[in-house]
């Protein structure tokens, strides 16, 4: 096996791993670590993608690509994070409710009041 294909394997490897921490947990915290090992997954993917005509040389184009998107990701992990927070405090539980989208429901936003 190829370094490059190792590393195209370990890419998808922390991506399915991150996949499944968005899909089987239920707190907001594990929610916003598993969707930043997904982005750790798509960066080696990434960066082993490209074609190269000498295999000892990296192209600097997705390079960068990749360093911009570390760049994006800690912003949004910082936003994403300070919105868990804000649930958490308006709501008192780290989870999203699951019948909050559901208008017959009988719960919502509307019953408990806006500030």
């Amino acid at each position: 096996m190829t370094p490059l294909a190792l590393y195209t394997a370990a890419g998808v490897g922390l991506f399915a791993v991150g996949l499944w921490g968005v899909v089987a947990r239920g707190h907001l915290f594990w929610k916003v670590l598993g969707i930043n090992v997904m982005g750790g997954g798509i960066f080696l993917i990434l960066l082993a993608a490209p074609p190269r005509l000498d295999p000892a040389q990296a192209d600097p184009v997705p390079q960068a690509m990749v360093l911009t998107g570390i760049v994006v990701a800690v912003a949004a992990t910082a936003v994403a994070l300070g919105m868990a927070l804000r649930v958490a405090a308006r709501t008192g539980l780290p989870f999203l409710e699951e019948d909050a989208g559901d208008p017959g429901s009988g719960g919502g936003a509307d019953e408990r009041g806006r500030e």
